[in-house]
């Protein structure tokens, strides 16, 4: 692995926002609930934002403070600097914008425990401890579906396309290409793009990066392909499953831990090639799965995502071919090996998600959990009988099942610390009590003239 460069200089940042011609600095960074939030300031106020001078109310974020401690500060993380691309004309006249990724501190300088970045960066150090980096490749999905007359969006995609499939078939192959053009000139990583299973789905893989940058990387894309499908008239949803009957939208994360610049997953005398500290890992993601749930999939519409047949996880196993697993070990090897862990959606709040798989994991290694056998069968077609046998067990069935595992699962709780852990269970367990107390068009259909 290359060391990253150095961070930007708090000058030399200033002297970019000038060559670049940047009118406005947008001062980025994510509630309890992974929405992203920010503070933008004019060209008159950048030396000020890029100092950390910039205060905000915390109470009115979702899980941040009461209202009687709600003062905060915005600490620029310099090396996050990058100015936005063109997105439309308008834009231009007005001048460019640039974004940097701030961690949100109290007034003493102290990082505030419930901010989402801290929490991952806590587990980051965990690792550095023990001399180890997690790096993880992302890929996430997303629809892009048609506005109705009124501007609202609809769930019809004008597109029948599937998997891998090229135009006309694929309609939004130019939409898609103008996403991933813009990433490349924001200057990530892109792997590759293309329309996935389901008619007006669209995947686009990001190359591994450390988990930090990974978890930024998400968050500022899900930026910009709603803001690029905008302006295509279209409506980009990262809702996992919008439409009934097809594949929802996962949000795979292949992870691997590195040691000085070697992939420590990677064994040649191993079974399979995967070293101990693989099996461990692995065996943690497994043994916290169904607490991690509620941070990975935090949605009541995530669990409709969950079920047989549709390429989703719906148990609690592992193997090295088959797409039905949780956890799925790609063929190559050397320092490519890595675990591709399938329960995320992109509705998640990518730093607590990256946060937990990461103490998952450690937890793993430091325990020395070992996990059961890979199996390389079609999981949804096994018995219940079968399925005991061979120590698999399910995920939860919905939101409230997973909160309750999160609730029971100490050291996923331990990660998120108790500032965090509150706060999401609060919001969270409201979201499904007002769920659970609408009436929906099913129960009506299903019941009305039958009770």
């Amino acid at each position: 692995m290359t060391d990253h460069p150095p961070p930007p200089t708090q000058a030399r940042v200033l002297e970019l926002l000038q060559e670049g011609r940047v009118n406005f600095l947008r001062l980025q960074f994510t509630d309890i609930l992974g929405t992203i939030k920010n503070i933008e300031v004019p060209r008159s106020q950048f030396e000020k934002a890029l100092s950390g001078g910039v205060m905000f109310d915390g109470s009115s974020i979702q899980g941040f403070t009461r209202i009687e401690e709600s003062d905060m500060l915005l600490a620029p993380d310099l090396s996050t600097f990058l100015i936005y691309p063109q997105f439309s004309r308008e834009e231009g006249e007005r001048g460019k914008v640039a974004r940097i990724i701030c961690d949100v501190n109290l007034p003493s300088g102290e990082p505030f425990p419930g901010d989402p970045r801290f929490v991952l960066k806590r587990q980051i150090a965990r690792a550095a401890e023990a001399g180890l980096t997690l790096y993880a490749g992302t890929e996430p999905e997303f629809f892009l579906f048609e506005r109705g007359e009124d501007g609202r969006g609809t769930t019809r995609t004008g597109d029948h396309a599937g998997y891998f499939d090229l135009a006309p078939l694929d309609k939004g192959e130019r939409l898609r290409r103008e996403i991933a053009n813009k990433l490349v000139e924001m200057g990530f990583e892109i792997e590759g793009a293309h329309h996935e299973a389901a008619p007006g789905q669209h995947e686009i893989d990001f190359r591994y990066q450390d988990a930090l940058a990974a978890a930024d990387a998400i968050s500022t894309f899900k930026f910009v392909v709603k803001r690029v499908a905008l302006e295509y008239g279209l409506l980009a949803s990262f809702l996992p499953k919008p439409v009934a009957g097809v594949n929802g939208s996962g949000l795979h994360v292949h992870l691997s831990l590195f040691r000085d610049g070697h992939n420590t997953f990677h064994d040649p005398a191993g079974e399979f090639e995967l070293s101990e500290t693989a099996l461990h890992f692995i065996g943690g993601l497994l043994e916290h799965s169904p607490g991690i749930c509620a941070l990975t999939n935090p949605t009541v519409n995530s669990f409709k995502r969950l079920v047989p047949g549709f390429e989703a996880p719906v148990n609690v196993a592992w193997s090295t071919s088959n797409r039905s697993a949780l956890v799925r070990v790609p063929a190559k090897r050397g320092n490519s090996t890595r675990a591709e862990f399938r329960l995320p959606d992109p509705s998640c709040n990518p730093y607590l998600a990256l946060a937990v798989m990461l103490a998952a994991g450690l937890d793993g290694i430091e325990q020395k959990t070992v996990p059961p056998p890979a199996i390389q069968r079609n999981i949804y077609q096994m018995t219940v009988r079968e399925k005991r046998h061979h120590r698999v067990r399910e995920l939860p069935r919905d939101l409230y099942d997973a909160l309750d595992s999160l609730e029971r699962d100490e050291v996923i709780s331990a990660a998120l610390g108790n500032h965090a852990l509150e706060h999401y269970l609060r919001a969270k367990r409201a979201e499904w009590r007002n769920y659970a107390a609408v009436v929906h068009p099913w129960e009506i259909e299903q019941y009305l003239d039958l009770v």
